[in-house]
């Protein structure tokens, strides 16, 4: 548990954008620390400890966010942002990072939050699957999808 508290910015983060009430939110971390638990005996050191939490994390969100009743439950994804933005004690710039991470994929909002982790490129390519040269260009995209996303939101 010692070592999730030292990562915990990454469940706040995955929390954040893959669930959009505060229930949703506690409920999802919940499910993310059961699965660390459950998980941690597979943890084999071959990468960082906060790489190999991202990645069950992540799975974790995304099977999370796949049930039919949470889909039934928040088909607006936006209105959803923006209920985090009010409830969630940010700047108002910050709220609106958030506001177009919302707007994001999945694959590229689990890319965006580990750049803001200041993972190394090839610690992202290792949590995600990819070649560090994808996610080098994925990523200039994204940051441009970005800055689009909160030109047009302001």
């Amino acid at each position: 548990m010692d070592r999730i508290r030292q990562h915990q910015g990454i469940l706040h983060k995955i929390t954040a954008v893959y669930a959009h009430t505060a229930a949703d939110r506690e409920d999802l971390r919940q499910e993310i620390i059961l699965q660390l638990w459950k998980s941690y005996p597979s943890f084999r050191g071959q990468s960082e400890f906060s790489t190999w939490m991202y990645r069950v994390a992540l799975n974790t969100a995304l099977t999370f966010t796949r049930k039919a009743s949470f889909w039934r439950e928040h088909t607006e994804e936006l209105s959803a942002a923006a209920g985090l933005a009010q409830t969630m004690d940010y700047s108002e710039d910050i709220q609106l990072l958030y506001r177009a991470i919302a707007r994001l994929n999945k694959v590229e909002k689990a890319l965006i939050l580990l750049w803001l982790e200041e993972k190394p490129y090839r610690e992202i390519a290792d949590a995600l699957g990819m070649t560090e040269k994808n996610v080098s260009v994925r990523l200039v995209r994204i940051k441009a999808r970005l800055a689009t996303l909160i030109e047009t939101m302001q």
